[in-house]
């Protein structure tokens, strides 16, 4: 049950004739131009309000990038985990950032992959498109790590940083140790859609089928520098489950929003619930009170980030492309004019050039 004030976007679905309570000490002393206060609520789920919020984490961010590209790394859990999610919030998504974290330092760490320690931004969301719940970690990771003698940078040999299969089994394997401790501490509550998992036969096979699934991990490769990042980060930090561009029309106590179905190639369309359906969704994704879901680890864990960011920045600054290991994947920087090949590590020779004429009048072009 959510004791605080509902956020904007619900309050816009709500009746008009109920009225909205404002502290007098919320309104500002300069007029919109309609002429009327213009008032903030202050909820971190509130989309307007966010706005600032995330302006202000993201030039707090700005003098921690480092000069090295990024990657985005996703996890996901299987959808019949979400009844556990419903009730068990704070231990469900403590887990999730917990699981999904040890998982990339785990990897990472290991020689046989990178063999260096890493620093992981994590940003939680727990909503699709259609407003369902849908929990899933945002990962931005710089693209190496600082080597165990913290001497050298190194650099990812993998086009999408680590493999992502071995990553899908192992945070599969991580979040379901932790579930089984957390069931067998009895810290989960087991009500309501869960009521069945009270039963340990029933969690014991849950657990046993949901080992024999493939676990979603999505990795991109690495995207743009600094600037690049920071602009990207901005489209995930404080996000909220529906922005106020989205929601489209409230009429005969029905909310039509615009949203994109992802299992049909993102195709766009309008979705029209009840009022009261669009408010159980949206109070869906209304975090835990003081919980956090932007959080640091590794290299960039709070306790170590400003020693680990000098340290990060002396190596880069004395590594270069030409004294990087082999066998690493080097990413092209804009000014650079050199191209490297993913898979050896070598730089790229240069073959043909093609001008834009020249290459409107092939029928056939192999970019290969």
């Amino acid at each position: 049950m959510v004791s605080r004030r509902p956020p904007n976007p619900v309050r816009k679905a709500l009746p008009a004739q109920i009225p909205a309570r404002y502290s007098p000490l919320e309104k500002t002393p300069h007029k919109a131009r309609n002429g009327e206060l213009p008032i903030t609520c202050r909820n971190r789920h509130c989309p307007k309000c966010q706005t600032q919020a995330r302006q202000r984490w993201l030039a707090a961010r700005e003098r921690e990038l480092l000069a090295t590209s990024y990657f985005h790394v996703v996890f996901t859990v299987p959808h019949e985990l979400n009844v556990l999610a419903l009730d068990n919030a704070r231990l469900f998504y403590d887990l999730l950032f917990t699981a999904s974290a040890q998982t990339l330092l785990e990897i990472a760490a290991d020689p046989k992959h990178l063999g260096a320690k890493i620093g992981v931004i994590s940003i939680l969301h727990t909503w699709g498109q259609n407003l369902l719940l849908h929990p899933h970690i945002h990962c931005a990771i710089p693209a190496g790590g600082i080597s165990p003698d913290h001497r050298r940078w190194i650099r990812p040999r993998y086009p999408f940083f680590l493999p992502v299969k071995i990553l899908s089994r192992v945070f599969r394997g991580k979040f379901l140790a932790g579930l089984k401790r957390l069931y067998r501490g009895k810290k989960l509550y087991c009500a309501g859609p869960a009521t069945a998992l009270a039963d340990s036969t029933q969690f014991s096979k849950l657990i046993r089928r949901l080992h024999r699934h493939h676990w979603v991990v999505y990795a991109k490769p690495a995207f743009g520098g600094p600037l690049q990042v920071l602009r990207y980060l901005g489209r995930y930090t404080h996000r909220v489950a529906i922005s106020n561009h989205r929601l489209l029309a409230f009429e005969h106590e029905r909310v039509t929003f615009r949203w994109k179905n992802y299992a049909h190639g993102g195709k766009q369309g309008q979705m029209t619930l009840v009022a009261t359906e669009f408010l159980r969704r949206f109070f869906l994704h209304v975090l835990p009170k003081g919980f956090v879901r932007i959080r640091h680890f590794g290299f960039l864990a709070n306790r170590l980030r400003v020693s680990s960011l000098t340290l990060c920045q002396q190596l880069l600054s004395s590594s270069s492309p030409e004294r990087a290991e082999a066998g690493t994947c080097q990413i092209p920087s804009e000014t650079s004019g050199l191209w490297y090949c993913p898979r050896c590590g070598a730089a790229m020779i240069v073959i043909q050039r093609f001008t834009a004429a020249e290459l409107s009048t092939c029928s056939y072009f192999d970019s290969s």
